[in-house]
């Protein structure tokens, strides 16, 4: 008997949490539907209006049940603000990589190559390269490409010191023309045949040591910051130097990537084809958008997963903190529930009342919740690892789909918290209710 009851409490609960994760799911206009037929529900009918008559009375009671309803409240407000932090942590971490690149640039990989990290392409490639059609032409008549390589190095982090990955970067002459977006905000770029790095914005605030005019050793030879650059995008997080310095310091005769400008609309296909149609160039090209769109792809999802399912977890905790008080408020409220029972209140009106009370309760806490997430992490910034092993610096982003997401899973903890009190109180005997108080 007891192992038949705790499985159907499980089950009844497994069903409640999974109508959780359908109802937070609902897209807006489902949500605006439901409300409209709730709403016309309550203004026409007599049942509806008896239900809003019930529910001004237990609201007028709220002062009377603080504590029980801040219990309520303050559990909703934290499950809201941890899932809507964790969403905008992934949403922040997406928008940054799909905002690197475009469509009018393409980087071109070794052929099978999912990122550079696994990518070689010779340096005989290179003038194999420069000759192929799709790609622009600068004034001079030369192919607007940069011949790029990645070097993971340790630098220390301004939080606590400890030593983290950073992407340093080999460009060619022509990166800054074909990353129009780029902008030096401090001191120059680096001069081709020195040891000197320019330093994105981001990973100047994150790491220590990347002044302008600072000296870091790396590789066993000294480099010189000479100057800060803005994107906007994932290259904050990255620190740039020639190409054929930084090679031969890390001993690496090969380039892993060639960044190139399209030429015009048509110039990706043109540059598929003539890639294609070149045996000794078993190479790969996707515009530079697609591919960092792709490079995100897998720990974006990773970190969503992971709000929702720590997101359920407080649920499940905020929905019996609020079962626990809504049983409260009702066992307190027992003679005035029975006395409307008396005077023709029937038991679907009871039950609307108590669930809207709890959800008016839990919309406060979604609201507070959702508030409290915008206020401390919208636009902070922090970094994670990324795909080349390399932290990634980017800032958080409280999006209002994020902000609605929050709001309807509070909801939805008002629901099912409201539900089996709002039952109870329908199905309390008025006569044995009205003699226990």
């Amino acid at each position: 008997m007891r192992i038949r009851r705790f499985l159907g409490n499980a089950a009844t609960l497994l069903a409640l949490l999974a109508g959780l994760l359908v109802w937070a799911k609902l897209p807006a206009l489902g949500v605006l539907v439901l409300a409209v037929l709730a709403a016309l529900w309550l203004a026409l009918t007599r049942g509806g209006r008896l239900a809003l008559a019930a529910t001004r009375v237990g609201i007028a009671g709220l002062p009377q049940r603080l504590g029980a309803s801040s219990v309520v409240v303050v559990g909703i407000a934290g499950v809201v603000g941890v899932l809507v932090a964790m969403l905008a942590m992934g949403e922040g971490f997406r928008a940054t990589l799909a905002s690197t690149g475009g469509t009018d640039t393409a980087i071109i990989l070794r052929g099978g190559s999912q990122a550079e990290t696994n990518s070689v392409i010779t340096r005989d490639q290179a003038p194999l390269i420069e000759t192929l059609d799709g790609i622009a032409r600068g004034a001079d008549g030369r192919a607007l490409l940069s011949p790029e390589l990645s070097q993971v190095v340790t630098l220390p982090t301004r939080d606590d010191g400890s030593d983290t990955n950073v992407q340093f970067r080999g460009v060619g002459p022509a990166a800054w023309t074909v990353r129009p977006k780029l902008r030096i905000v401090e001191g120059r770029r680096f001069n081709p045949g020195l040891r000197e790095i320019v330093v994105g914005r981001g990973a100047q605030r994150q790491f220590r040591g990347l002044e302008v005019g600072r000296q870091l050793k790396l590789a066993n030879q000294q480099w010189t910051v000479v100057g800060v650059f803005e994107s906007g995008d994932a290259y904050d997080s990255e620190l740039w130097s020639d190409v054929d310095v930084l090679g031969p310091a890390y001993q690496r005769s090969a380039y892993q990537s060639v960044t190139v400008k399209l030429d015009g609309r048509s110039g990706l296909k043109r540059l598929k084809a003539a890639l294609a149609a070149d045996p000794r160039l078993k190479l790969d090209v996707s515009t530079t958008r697609d591919y960092y769109a792709k490079q995100s792809e897998g720990l974006s999802k990773l970190i969503n997963a992971l709000g929702t399912v720590i997101g359920l977890i407080m649920a499940l905790g905020a929905i019996f903190g609020a079962l626990n008080s809504m049983y409260a408020a009702v066992s307190g409220r027992a003679r005035e529930i029975a006395t409307m029972r008396a005077i023709g209140f029937r038991g679907l009106p009871v039950v609307t009342a108590v669930m809207l009370e709890t959800m008016l309760l839990a919309f406060l806490g979604g609201l507070i919740g959702a508030a409290l997430a915008w206020l401390m992490f919208n636009g902070h910034s922090v970094s994670t690892l990324g795909n080349n092993f390399s932290q990634v610096v980017f800032q958080f982003r409280v999006t209002p789909e994020l902000l609605w997401t929050g709001l309807k899973w509070a909801l939805g903890i008002g629901l099912v918290g409201g539900l089996f009190p709002a039952l109870r109180a329908a199905r309390m005997e008025v006569t044995e209710a009205l003699r226990a108080q």
